[in-house]
């Protein structure tokens, strides 16, 4: 039995829930967001809440049962509030800061880097060496800063690079002569 699956997910206050079949749409101060439940799981709208139960006992049925019940509930808090992924810069020289509507990164190769930035998604640099980036959808959220984090990750010698603002990053020592 799954833990988390078995719990309903409350619809928060000032959000509307519908359920079409296997779609579950939801519509908030923030935005309107929808999810298609996996076939293998079946959902309902009970009052407040919204429940999903797998449709029979095998492996892959239990598996999208937590699954569908955890991106239903990011779903709706996502358009009752947002979600933030803030990254640090570690390093001399590296900075970041938007042009229009792309995101111009100093990282120590030999050129910027422009990433733009992907639809429901926004991002801010309050200063040079501080990204944040906030959205309604958690998973493209998560996404966009880990393809920021993947042009230069933090190394273990000097902990340069881009890193998460609660990242620890486990540090080594050099070489002994």
């Amino acid at each position: 039995m799954s833990r988390i699956g078995k719990k309903p997910v409350p619809v928060p206050s000032g959000v509307t829930a519908t359920v079409n079949g296997q779609v579950v749409k939801a519509k908030g101060p923030k935005g309107e967001l929808e999810f298609v439940v996996n076939d293998l799981c079946n959902v309902s709208l009970e009052g407040d809440a919204v429940s999903v139960m797998p449709i029979d006992n095998t492996k892959p049925a239990r598996s999208m049962w937590g699954t569908s019940r955890t991106r239903i509930a990011n779903l709706l808090d996502g358009v009752a509030g947002e979600f933030k992924k803030e990254l640090e810069l570690v390093g001399v020289g590296y900075r970041a800061q938007m042009k229009g509507a792309a995101l111009n990164l100093t990282l120590g190769h030999s050129h910027d880097i422009n990433f733009v930035v992907p639809d429901g998604v926004e991002i801010q640099t309050p200063k040079p060496t501080e990204i944040i980036i906030s959205g309604i959808d958690k998973q493209r959220v998560g996404q966009t800063a880990a393809e920021i984090r993947a042009f230069r990750p933090p190394e273990p010698y000097k902990g340069k690079g881009v890193k998460y603002k609660d990242e620890f990053i486990f540090r080594k020592e050099g070489k002994k002569k």
